[in-house]
């Protein structure tokens, strides 16, 4: 019976719910931690925005600046590679 009360409250969603402790690297652009995953991809796309870093002839490239070279490992990546980047970046 706590299995089916725990699929009530959106046990499926568990993961992404959960807070997770950040790197360095992640925190310095979405700041301490720890936080769910979903806020951390809410606070990169906050900062992807205000630094104006999507690719404005691709809007699904992001650009990275200094600060997200060091999270995806490379100067440019797609908006579906971020969370695989995110990843490395979390415990």
């Amino acid at each position: 019976m706590a299995k089916a009360a725990t699929g009530s409250k959106g046990g499926a969603r568990g993961g992404i719910a959960t807070p997770v402790t950040l790197s360095p690297e992640l925190a310095d652009i979405v700041g301490k931690g720890p936080m769910p995953r979903s806020e951390i991809v809410s606070k990169m796309w906050e900062y992807i925005k205000k630094h104006e870093l999507q690719n404005p002839e691709n809007k699904r490239e992001i650009l990275a600046d200094d600060k997200l070279e060091k999270i995806f490992g490379k100067k440019k990546a797609t908006m579906f590679e971020m969370n695989k980047h995110l990843s490395a970046h979390v415990k």
